[in-house]
């Protein structure tokens, strides 16, 4: 394959980005992202309740947690940092878990990618932060490009109403 196709078809490839204006300061809003302690309080879809949350918050370091959803099933993820710019960015990879922090498959779509690589960018607009997040799968095949590509309706569905429990946590901690 020559540099110019695989070039061509890299463009073609699509990333999910979702952005909010969070009314709450940038150093307040990072911190949610950072501390074991606030990300137990809002982390996840709307009804999910966070059961486990530790944190080691360093380049290659994790944060594992696992999540309740309403009808009482447990879901667990991890992610892994790869770089923190206090205040304005995180870079980590994305995946499923087990409760013993084993990168597991999505547990309810077989074909969704082993690892997302994903970006929180947080930038102040006044007295608010925007929050912009960017996620593109990591070694896809065909396949799990497909599902993520087909999944941004409930991505986006999925990341309101984590940013809608992100927002109602914010009015408590100001």
């Amino acid at each position: 394959m020559s540099a110019a196709a695989a070039k061509t078809e890299a463009s073609a490839e699509r990333e999910f980005v979702i952005s909010r204006l969070l009314p709450a300061p940038r150093d307040l809003v990072f911190a949610c992202f950072t501390d074991p302690v606030h990300m137990k309080q809002w982390w996840g879809p709307n009804g999910c309740k966070v059961i486990a949350s530790t944190m080691d918050l360093r380049p290659g370091g994790t944060y594992h947690y696992g999540m309740q959803t309403p009808d009482g099933s447990q879901m667990w993820g991890k992610f892994t940092y790869r770089e923190i710019e206090k205040p304005s960015r995180i870079v980590l990879v994305s995946t499923f878990s087990d409760a013993a922090g084993g990168v597991t498959r999505h547990p309810m779509a077989p074909s969704w990618p082993l690892q997302m690589l994903s970006t929180f960018l947080f930038e102040s607009e006044g007295d608010a932060t925007r929050l912009t997040i960017k996620w593109s799968p990591i070694n896809p095949t065909a396949e799990e490009r497909a599902t993520f590509e087909a999944g941004f309706g409930g991505m986006t569905q999925g990341w309101s109403g984590t940013f809608e429990q992100l927002e109602a946590y914010l009015a408590t901690v100001r």
